[in-house]
């Protein structure tokens, strides 16, 4: 196997000048650094050795992002999708790799303290989305790695980067009340990740351990204790179980079957194009019949005219990468919220006259 001790002899240079070609570019001119790189090339050298690196810096080179859901659901749910370019963004720049971790809150490796969590070669953890609560969260910490929390419970005293999900829900419920709606149904993805779909009880509500979906639920609730005449405690929520797009059309078919709407306050973008899918396929138009509103303003949302919210997604995802290669290098451990934006379009209006 060619090592850096034969590019060395091969170039004319000292071993350290190989080290500071591949991995400290900055120390060469580029003329040096482009002579040692052909060399190398030339007699079938790769670069170091990974495993070693990682012995001699003590780093891996790698970061860790812990999802509940399945790659899959990752990979096809947009809002998370504009959260990974973010994150990849970084990670590219800083030639540090990415690793997705699915953990369901059922997961046997979790339950057991094994697995990935406790032996991966990672030199940090950003935990996007998981429930209060979540075991992954403390087998990280007893390995005495950082964790940054995206979109995660703000008094854990963790490192977090989010967005204030309560007051944007509160601004958007507002809207959808101060145009005169009577009847609103909310929907939810989940309050807990267990699978569970249907019309939430109260106690399901309370209970919740989805973070996000509980602020944005107790910002709802609370523009209707402003507007005075409105009783949130007569309000359906129901739970999609899930984040795709099929979950979510039977949601909408659920509420829609479950009580006599004029506008449906969606907790994601995902759940209110749904929404308008089912309405449009009974009929209802939107938003003459049926007003809609959603939360994330991913790209579809634009094109379907859906009012909502707009968060910073791709900027979410870059914000949390630079926070945890930070902490990794001893930077201080804070707390990022992000700005949003109210986006008024056309699936808002009056309900209708009869």
């Amino acid at each position: 196997m060619v090592t850096m001790h034969d590019v060395a002899r091969a170039a004319g240079v000292s071993q350290a000048a190989v080290s500071y070609a591949f991995n400290r570019p900055d120390r060469l001119s580029n003329a040096r650094r482009e002579h040692i790189l052909k060399i190398a090339t030339e007699i079938g050298y790769a670069g170091p050795d990974p495993a070693g690196r990682s012995l001699r810096t003590g780093q891996a080179g790698a970061l860790g992002l812990m999802i509940t859901d399945s790659l899959r659901d990752a990979f096809d749910d947009p809002a998370t999708a504009l959260l990974l370019r973010g994150i990849s963004e970084v990670g590219e720049l800083a030639e540090v790799a990415l690793t997705l971790l699915p953990f369901p809150l059922e997961s046997q490796k979790i339950a057991q303290g094994s697995g990935v969590l406790l032996r991966g070669a990672v030199d940090g953890f950003l935990a996007y989305a998981l429930p209060e609560g979540h075991p992954g969260i403390e087998r990280v910490l007893s390995r005495g790695l950082p964790v940054v929390l995206v979109d995660g419970a703000p008094d854990t005293g963790l490192p977090r980067v989010g967005i204030p999900d309560r007051q944007a829900a509160h601004e958007l419920a507002a809207q959808v009340l101060a145009h005169g709606h009577r009847r609103v149904g909310v929907l939810v993805d989940r309050l807990v990740p267990d699978g569970r779909a249907g019309v939430a009880s109260a106690a399901r509500i309370i209970e919740a351990r989805d973070r996000v979906m509980s602020e944005r639920l107790i910002g709802y609730a609370a523009a209707f204790d402003d507007h005075g005449d409105r009783d949130w405690s007569t309000v359906t929520v129901v739970e999609a179980g899930g984040v795709d797009h099929e979950v979510s059309r039977r949601a909408a078919e659920t509420l829609l079957d479950a009580a006599a709407v004029t506008a449906v306050i969606a907790g994601t973008d995902v759940l209110a194009l749904a929404t308008i899918e089912v309405a449009q396929g009974r009929g209802l138009a939107v938003p003459d019949d049926l007003s809609v509103v959603g939360f994330d303003d991913i790209p579809a949302a634009e094109a379907a005219g859906l009012t909502t919210v707009r968060q910073p997604l791709v900027d979410k995802g870059r914000q949390a990468a630079r926070l945890l290669l930070e902490i990794i290098d001893g930077g201080p451990a804070r707390e990022i919220l992000l700005p949003v934006e109210y986006v008024r379009r056309t699936s808002l209006a009056s309900p209708p006259a009869r």
